[in-house]
């Protein structure tokens, strides 16, 4: 959860989460609601919306890449970290143990060919009025605004990607882009081919402070933001 977690109060070269109070209050809330283990594996066809699942709707194959390409950081992202850390350009990463929400996101596009950092930047680039302007920065920032969640939501919306926003399970495929909010701080995922418990939905590809894991956490929190690539 960042904007990369941190919506609202860091500048420019401040770290990415919110309060500490806030960030350990969200990860007691939701680690005392019994979430699964995390897959520790990419995803299986079976899990493609089988048997008593069958009701829940399937992805396109870009969707399928992308949700293959977030799971893979099971078990090799194994930390949260929220630190500004200067980065190469483009492709530039912080190390792959490490990471905030925002960084599952831009690893999985890039395991499909699609640099958000490039694309971000290039489009505050050339339109810095479309994108918030919360942290007191007067230029893009290559190093960061990428990992920011409300600027991942502005890059989407303007890609022609945004869905509503509904309360129905099946109306989140595997693949879409979903962000949240948290005691008014922002978190975001990816919708895993993983089928709930319930079978109403699926589970959520996140790092929300543990690393990153497959966990049943789509309506836990309030829904900001829903988003298809293809």
């Amino acid at each position: 959860m960042k904007d990369g977690h941190s919506q609202g109060f860091d500048t420019a070269r401040a770290p990415l989460v919110f309060g500490s109070a806030v960030w350990i209050a969200l990860v007691i809330a939701l680690a005392s609601t019994g979430l699964p283990d995390a897959l520790g594996r990419p995803s299986e066809p079976l899990q493609r919306g089988a048997g008593v699942h069958s009701s829940l709707p399937t992805a396109t194959p870009e969707g399928y890449r992308l949700v293959d390409a977030a799971v893979a950081q099971v078990g090799i992202t194994t930390s949260y970290e929220v630190a500004y850390v200067p980065l190469d350009y483009p492709g530039g990463d912080v190390p792959l143990e490490s990471g905030v929400c925002t960084d599952v996101i831009v690893r999985a596009f890039r395991g499909i060919g699609i640099d958000l950092q490039s694309g971000v930047h290039e489009d505050m680039t050339a339109h810095p009025d479309e994108y918030p302007q919360r942290w007191g920065h007067v230029r893009p920032d290559s190093n960061i605004d990428h990992r920011r969640v409300s600027n991942l939501e502005r890059y989407f919306t303007r890609r022609g990607m945004k869905l509503p926003v509904s309360p129905m399970g099946v109306d989140y495929r595997p693949g879409d882009i979903v962000t949240w909010t948290f005691a008014g701080y922002p978190h975001i995922g990816i919708v895993s081919a993983k089928p709930a418990l319930t079978g109403a939905h699926y589970e959520i590809v996140h790092n929300i402070g543990r690393g990153v894991r497959v966990e049943d956490c789509l309506f836990l929190m309030e829904i900001t933001g829903h988003y298809r690539w293809r």
